[in-house]
């Protein structure tokens, strides 16, 4: 069973993803917050695998909430997609880079956002690959030199070849198809990369990739 948080200020949202996600088999929606604060106090007494978080919340911000629950180690499991009102929003790739597990627009199609709740609890693939993939680009841009990433020397040639797949939005079998092995491959050569990158997930890999210059805006199209 997936267990879901919904954070969002208004109630009428609330009430409009309630009843997408209610009598999905599979899914349950087992708490409800209307602040950010509130949001982070549900996620620690409930564990669900998956927040659906405005990121403009009051008391405590979408944003901050999201940082505070990938910061909790007892939180591993738990994954936060941001909710927002335009998909270009410069909050969206802060959040990224505090550990969200990716976006959606609030105006998502009913089909889309039960796809996009079971995807992210499997952690199989970032949400709505194209749009997050422009977002990041969108953002990257404005840093004029890559930072410094020793980490990424840890890599190999193959697993930084798996780091720009996942940055293009690839999923594990879009991945071994690429790289001509096995989907267990590509799931394997993803969690190596997640350890010696120390990163919470793939939308973590998203913006590590970028922001370290294995791939630039516009290369992935």
């Amino acid at each position: 069973m997936i267990r879901v948080l919904l954070a969002d200020d208004q109630n009428l949202v609330r009430a409009g993803f309630r009843s997408i996600l209610h009598g999905e088999d599979g899914i349950s929606v087992v708490a409800e917050a209307g602040d950010g604060a509130e949001a982070v106090r549900l996620a620690a007494a409930e564990r669900p695998d998956v927040v659906l978080m405005d990121v403009r919340m009051p008391v405590v911000d979408g944003l901050e909430a999201t940082r505070r629950i990938a910061a909790d180690q007892r939180l591993a499991g738990v994954k936060v997609v941001i909710l927002t009102t335009f998909d270009l929003d410069d909050y969206v790739y802060a959040a990224l880079k505090a550990g969200a597990a990716g976006f959606l627009v609030k105006d998502t199609e009913p089909a889309e956002l039960v796809h996009a709740v079971r995807v992210v609890a499997r952690g199989d693939a970032l949400l709505a690959p194209s749009v997050t993939r422009r977002l990041i680009s969108e953002f990257a841009d404005r840093v004029k030199e890559p930072p410094p990433a020793p980490l990424l020397n840890s890599l190999t040639e193959r697993e930084r070849e798996v780091l720009a797949g996942v940055a293009a939005g690839l999923s594990n079998d879009e991945l071994a198809r690429r790289l001509l092995v096995s989907p267990a491959t590509a799931k394997t050569h993803v969690s190596r990369v997640l350890t010696k990158l120390r990163a919470r997930d793939r939308a973590q890999l998203v913006v590590i990739a970028y922001e370290s210059g294995v791939v630039r805006p516009g290369w992935l199209g």
